[in-house]
């Protein structure tokens, strides 16, 4: 683990600042895809689940996920469709191809746009994963650093087994899994909010309490906001794992500590005898 975050650490500012540029450009209702014309003659002239003009899927790729969909939709009822394409598109033909309805989902692959993935979300989707859900996907499994480290057809897999999974459990308002990037984010904000329990607790002057509860408290809704909501909830909320909640907690307890041991050698307080009442 520590190898792996050594690696990671230079590089997931850009990573983090490429997800936000990415989140601020997904306002627009989630499902939009650009199709500026049909053309039914790039339809295949059989019934499958996948049609892959990108060319991104092998041939034992493309055959096991096309059972994988024929054999989720059997059992489920969800219809699952994954179209890649690039200069070539059937547009909105794919609509009839595949008679798309309100418990369809429609994956498009193009990298043009900047992020790989689109989705095309059925209304009974909605009801179980809310359009923050499909904006958390797209921008986790669709950004240009995903892609690269795991491949275009990785990207698509993973996303699909994704909501597979959230499917089979009656739905999910998060995507499942801590990518170590955000990871990295809920670390960052437990450490912050430590360090402000950390210099609130310190003694102010004329005062022989050892913490000032007061101030602790008084300070609480910046240190409950980062370290509890921005902290902990996007681990608990994703992840079973307790490894990285663990971390989490002694990242706050050590900054609240250092804060308070630091703050002695900042805040000098006077000496007891110079204290009024003595």
């Amino acid at each position: 683990m520590a190898n792996t975050l050594g690696r990671f650490l230079p590089q997931w500012p850009l990573r983090l600042a490429a997800t936000l540029l990415l989140l601020l450009g997904l306002l627009l209702p989630a499902g939009a895809t650009a199709w500026a014309y049909d053309n039914p003659d790039l339809l295949p002239d059989h019934a499958t689940p996948v049609i892959d003009l990108a060319r991104i899927l092998t041939d034992g790729q493309r055959g096991s996920l096309e059972t994988d969909l024929d054999r989720f939709e059997q059992s489920s009822g969800w219809k699952l469709r994954v179209l890649t394409q690039y200069d070539r598109t059937p547009g909105q033909a794919v609509k009839d191809f595949w008679k798309l309805d309100e418990r369809s989902l429609l994956l498009v692959a193009d990298e043009r746009g900047g992020n790989l993935l689109n989705f095309n979300v059925g209304d009974a989707l909605f009801a179980l994963m809310p359009r923050t859900f499909w904006v958390e996907l797209q921008t986790r499994y669709g950004n240009q650093y995903y892609v690269r480290e795991h491949g275009r057809d990785g990207a698509i897999l993973d996303a699909l087994h994704s909501v597979q999974g959230c499917l089979e459990k009656g739905g999910c308002q998060v995507v499942p899994g801590l990518p170590t990037e955000q990871w990295v984010l809920t670390l960052c904000t437990s450490i912050l909010g430590g360090l402000i329990v950390g210099f609130a607790a310190y003694p102010r002057q004329n005062s022989d309490r050892r913490i000032e509860w007061g101030w602790v408290l008084l300070l609480s809704p910046l240190w409950v906001i980062l370290f509890g909501i921005f902290g902990v909830a996007p681990i608990v909320t994703r992840t079973n794992d307790w490894l990285p909640l663990a971390r989490n907690a002694l990242g706050f307890g050590g900054a609240a500590v250092v804060a308070y041991l630091l703050a002695q050698q900042i805040l000098i307080r006077p000496p007891a005898q110079d204290r009024p009442g003595n």
